[in-house]
Parts: structure tokens; C-alpha cells; sequence
């Protein structure tokens, strides 16, 4: 799968989901996920464990502020614990992220309402194809949003909930 993508500091949640309600987005619910990151050779590799589904997740996006396309294979982990247990050996763990998440969608695209502990409030905005030649297309609905929403630049993220959570440790240590 292929999405366009962008993640952005929003403290404001009451005002993002009111402007979904009065664009008709469908609720997919609220979820609190906790991701476990590996420490992968390349990409990212991460399980999902949430009150929705547990997934594992590999994905390539590169680490660039603004719109950017990310590649991404999913496969549902019906036993995570036992997945997690055999990455944490095979691989190590890099970082844990948890999160309370909620999740709405117009068309093909998904938005995440997201409070990350020890980050802040986030919004994400995902225009989600499995066409590569639909990708300046789904830019455009994006930016769209982006403008919706208020969305100030200052406040776009360049990188993963994993990689700010890395930083943020590392600035402790």
C-alpha cells in the first residue's frame, strides 16, 4: 500500500473533529495502540497492539518535513505477544510509543486524532492508494486539508512518533 501522508502538533482536537462532523467523516472509533518498535536495518518495523487490531507493520518513508509518500506492508498479528516476543529476541527493541487515538474517514482518506504520551497532541492526515500515478493526487487532497484544518507550518513534523520519542530521550540523557 501507498500513502501521502503528514503529521502535525495540534492541541486543538475539539476543533479538527468538528470539522470532520460537518464534512460527514465516518467515526472508525477510538483506539489506544501501543507500538513496538524493532530495531530494523532498514525502514521501520514496528508491532501494533491495539483495542482494534494488532498488526505488524514494515514501512519506508523518509524522514522530510511536509507531505511526504510512505510504502507500507501490513500483516495481522493474531497472537502479538508471541510476534513481539520473538522480534524483541531476533532483533531488539528500539522504542515503545503509546498512544490514545481516534480515527475518522472521508473517501480514501484516514485522519488520526492522536495524544502520544510523552509527546503531545497530534493530528495525521493519510490519502491512502494502491496506484503510485494517483500520489500527486492525493497531494493535493492533503494540502487541501492542511488548509481546513489551519494546519501553520512551524507545526508539521519532519519525523515518526518513534524518532520524536528518541529525541526527546536522548536530549535526557
Amino acid at each position: 500500500m501507498i500513502d501521502v501522508e503528514i503529521k502535525a502538533k495540534c492541541e486543538d482536537h475539539a476543533r479538527i473533529r468538528n470539522i470532520l462532523k460537518k464534512k460527514g467523516a465516518l467515526f472508525g472509533g477510538e483506539d489506544h495502540q501501543i507500538d513496538v518498535y524493532f530495531k530494523s536495518p532498514t525502514g521501520r518495523l514496528k508491532i501494533r497492539k491495539s483495542t482494534i487490531e494488532s498488526v505488524l507493520v514494515y514501512y519506508i518513508r523518509d524522514n522530510i518535513k511536509g507531505i511526504k509518500p510512505s510504502e507500507y506492508y501490513l500483516y495481522k498479528a493474531p497472537e502479538p505477544e508471541k510476534l513481539e516476543e520473538l522480534l524483541k529476541i531476533a532483533l531488539g527493541v528500539l522504542i515503545t510509543v503509546k498512544k490514545k487515538r481516534e480515527v475518522y474517514f472521508i473517501d480514501n482518506v484516514k485522519f488520526n486524532i492522536d495524544d502520544v504520551k510523552g509527546l503531545g497532541k497530534f493530528v495525521e492526515i493519510e490519502a491512502i492508494t494502491t496506484n503510485p500515478d494517483e500520489i500527486e493526487h492525493m497531494d493535493e487532497i492533503i494540502r487541501s486539508y492542511i488548509k481546513l484544518f489551519d494546519i501553520k507550518e512551524i507545526d508539521i513534523q519532519s519525523h515518526s512518533y518513534s524518532d520524536l520519542l528518541l529525541e526527546k530521550k536522548k536530549g535526557k540523557s
